[in-house]
């Protein structure tokens, strides 16, 4: 974030609760006055005299939970406008959904944007809490307050589920019955890298198909989930338009779907799925937290032939194809050669991440070890 601070008057760090954006803000800006809106009686100046409230705190000030006093973004506007001072504040929020509204609404065209998503591997393998059993760190998850408080995974994660996502995001979009809201979620756990079907998903819960798409949408501006598009090319029309569901923490996932250690993780019936939602997960995280700005994608076919993703840097694309599995074979690289066939002038790499520890160079392809993933640059 730091070399925008030069750039522009305003940076906004969003994420998902309980990331550690408040954490990463003191320890990062420590030349920048703090102030939490939280506190009711800094919200209460801020709302009853925001113009005094802003000479109050000077100029390098970052202003925590920004969502809790709306009014105040009109006054942030019109201060950086008379201003002119690069990285004069730095706003964050638990809230995302009303932060990114206000943003949008008052502050478009002066804000750099930023997210800062749960732990990714260099900071666990930094910190001595990544374990070499990808289902461990896969089951229990990488939200902070796991490892920094020492709380069990289990607990941390039913309580961000009955505190976070049934009350304030029920709330939030006003959910009649909380039940369905509930099973939604479930649902899409059990749905996780596969096709986004809405009217699926809307039957099984007894909802609207618009009801389900609204409370998609809100569950990606939370932080909760996310959608993986489908990458398009003229030389195959026959290919899927849906997108695929992930989560941005395979702990909150494996809660949802009640797994409960690593064993049951590798035994589950879910395996695949979730160890592929952990690989793109720390793509997710590196692009993010380097703020690389990368393309993500992933292809299907209408007769099988698929890539699990595919991300590009320049104009080159670069297949990975995730394999819950430690044994290797010619045949897993199948996707990839058949997806190269069709432009293979815009192919710069072709990768499998898999269960294992080791990395080689095959002739097909790269093997990548899910230990490795951010430790080569994208």
């Amino acid at each position: 974030m730091e070399i925008y601070l030069g750039k522009y008057p305003i940076l906004v760090l969003t994420g998902p609760r309980q990331s550690g954006k408040t954490t990463f803000l003191k320890n990062e800006f420590t030349n920048y006055a703090y102030v939490n809106l939280e506190n009711l009686d800094h919200r209460n100046y801020a709302l009853t005299d925001p113009n005094g409230f802003l000479a109050e705190h000077g100029d390098f000030v970052i202003f925590d939970e920004v969502q809790r006093v709306p009014e105040l973004f009109s006054y942030l506007q019109t201060k950086v406008d008379e201003d002119k001072i690069m990285g004069q504040y730095i706003l964050s929020g638990s809230q995302n959904f009303h932060l990114m509204r206000n943003v949008s609404q008052s502050l478009a065209g002066r804000v750099a944007l930023f997210k800062l998503l749960p732990f990714d591997h260099q900071e666990m393998e930094h910190a001595g809490w990544l374990k070499e059993d990808y289902a461990v760190n896969l089951q229990k998850g990488f939200y902070p307050a796991i490892y920094d408080r020492d709380i069990p995974s289990k607990v941390f994660y039913s309580n961000y589920v009955q505190t976070y996502v049934e009350r304030d995001l029920s709330e939030l979009i006003q959910v009649k019955n909380l039940k369905q809201f509930r099973n939604f979620i479930m649902l899409c756990a059990a749905r996780v890298g596969q096709l986004v079907n809405l009217n699926s998903l809307a039957n099984e819960c007894g909802i609207t198909q618009p009801t389900a798409k609204s409370w998609i949408s809100v569950l990606e501006t939370s932080y909760i989930l996310y959608q993986v598009q489908p990458y398009h090319t003229n030389l195959n029309k026959r290919v899927t338009k849906s997108s695929k569901l992930y989560f941005y923490d395979t702990g909150l996932l494996c809660f949802l779907l009640k797994i409960n250690d690593p064993s049951s993780l590798k035994t589950s019936p879910y395996k695949g799925s979730l160890f592929e939602n952990y690989v793109i997960n720390e793509y997710i995280k590196q692009n993010y937290h380097q703020n690389l700005l990368l393309d993500f994608w992933f292809w299907r076919d209408a007769v099988g032939h698929e890539v699990d993703f595919i991300w590009q840097n320049t104009e080159k694309l670069n297949l990975v194809e995730i394999k819950a599995s430690e044994t290797i074979v010619p045949e897993m690289f199948k996707g990839l050669s058949y997806f190269e066939k069709f432009i293979p002038d815009l192919i710069e790499s072709k990768t499998i991440v898999h269960t294992g520890l080791f990395d080689q160079n095959r002739s097909l392809g790269k093997v990548l070890s899910w230990k490795n993933v951010m430790k080569t640059p994208i």
